[in-house]
């Protein structure tokens, strides 16, 4: 099992939606793929139809093992399960920190699921706090999307100074810019700032377009309701460079 991050420690960069339609692409490709709402919002957990709520609330999370397996809930496409989020996840720094080895205590309770799917996909809270520290342990790879702000580009390096300061492999960051609009010379400009830069940057970038956000209306991944939209194949060509990425950690 490959365990994909989509990860930022800005809010409001598309981070979700991308994650939403990740865990769809992988899945209708024949992966069996789990999206795991740890942001406390649910709002993968709202756009996948699923009720939110974990067996004992943040029990599975925190002490691992069957817990996780009994949360687990289908969606209502093949091969795509989601672990919904629930509110007691706003608490989950504190409850890993009265645990033993508290920064791995994310991987410990995802471990029981790897022997059933090829993908889980993490859609997570924009922090860095012990749970971010979690993630960074249990990811093989961190997708983060940016947008193209001055703030945006100042929080990415902000988060790669931080992986670096505490030890972490910042080898496994990849960004992607996300609500793009090439019509506008500052996106256009903060893009070519980013390139210019040592970062790993994918080149898939998502537009600015209505689709996206119409996914809360249908409450379903963009390629579900609109595949042969522009915005369904940026995410498609979005998760081809993602796999080839996490075939490469294999």
């Amino acid at each position: 099992m490959t365990t994909i991050a989509i990860y930022s420690n800005k809010g409001g960069v598309g981070k979700t939606a991308a994650a939403v339609n990740l865990a769809f692409l992988a899945a209708e490709g024949g992966e069996r793929t789990l999206l795991c709402d740890l942001d406390a919002q649910g709002s993968s957990t709202f756009y996948f139809r699923v009720q939110p709520g974990i067996k004992r609330k943040a029990r599975g999370l925190v002490k691992g093992a069957r817990k996780v397996l009994e949360s687990v809930k289908e969606t209502d496409y093949p091969l795509l399960d989601l672990l919904p989020a629930d509110f007691s996840h706003r608490k989950l720094d504190l409850e890993f920190a009265d645990q033993k080895n508290p920064k791995t205590r994310l991987s410990k309770a995802l471990d029981p699921l790897k022997p059933t799917y090829d993908f889980l996909l993490l859609d997570c809270p924009p922090t860095i706090n012990l749970l971010a520290e979690n993630i960074f342990m249990a990811a093989d790879l961190l997708i983060t999307p940016l947008i193209p702000t001055t703030l945006s580009l100042m929080a990415h390096q902000q988060l790669l100074d931080f992986l670096d300061a505490q030890g972490y492999r910042s080898e496994r960051v990849y960004a992607f810019f996300s609500m793009v609009d090439g019509r506008k010379r500052l996106h256009r400009e903060l893009i070519a700032e980013a390139r210019a830069r040592n970062w790993r940057l994918l080149r898939a970038t998502i537009p600015y377009l209505s689709y996206v956000e119409q996914m809360g209306v249908h409450r379903a991944p963009v390629a579900a309701f609109a595949a042969s939209s522009p915005a369904a194949a940026a995410y498609n060509e979005l998760w081809q460079e993602t796999r080839r990425l996490a075939a490469s950690t294999v």
